[in-house]
């Protein structure tokens, strides 16, 4: 139970988490970069598996070993990592945006964003929430997104999660991506409940 006046909170994390994944990836790249977050949903864990569906997809996922516990997840498809990975690599190195794999510089700077991405999240997170949130080391993987979901989440099967669908606008591309976070929901409603609204 939540008090209705800490709803807007939900959107504050979403903002911040947002727009502090832009300024990282802005000050790292040196390309202008947005992060919009256009929905949130409530969703039930066991409905996550059908929502994320079987398609290969590049996940990148952090566990947040602070309250309120629990992982974020970033999903993105092989085309946006690698629209991604030629923007920050530029005239530096080797991408072909065409080709089926990935070169090791395109997987090397799909890492640094992904390790942007998943902890100035959580940071913008603990900015909202007035706390600190120490983080483990961001995990990636690439096959069915609904693989990398069953990893995180184990059996935890009576459990809800945050879904929030945002748009990352760098340099002229529009790459979709969903974030996914798995919070302890007692301990993310504990943590709201002491914040003056």
């Amino acid at each position: 139970m939540i008090d209705i006046r800490k709803l807007s909170i939900f959107n504050k994390m979403a903002k911040e988490g947002g727009n502090t994944v832009a300024s990282h990836m802005s000050q790292m790249t040196g390309m202008e970069t947005e992060m919009e977050i256009t929905k949130i949903n409530f969703i039930d864990v066991p409905d996550i598996l059908k929502h994320v569906g079987d398609e290969r997809q590049i996940g990148i996922y952090i566990e947040m070993k602070e309250p309120p516990h629990g992982h974020v997840l970033f999903l993105f498809s092989s085309q946006s990592a690698k629209n991604l990975a030629a923007g920050m690599i530029g005239d530096m190195g080797d991408t072909d945006p065409n080709a089926s794999g990935f070169t090791e510089m395109e997987k090397s700077a799909i890492q640094e964003i992904g390790n942007i991405m998943t902890s100035a999240f959580i940071d913008g997170w603990a900015n909202v929430l007035e706390t600190t949130i120490d983080m483990g080391t961001p995990n990636f993987t690439f096959g069915p997104g609904s693989g990398t979901v069953k990893e995180i989440i184990g059996d935890r099967d009576s459990d809800m999660a945050l879904m929030f669908d945002s748009r990352v606008h760098a340099q002229d591309e529009d790459i979709d991506v969903k974030v996914y976070t798995f919070p302890q929901l007692n301990e993310l409603v504990g943590l709201m409940q002491q914040l003056e609204v």
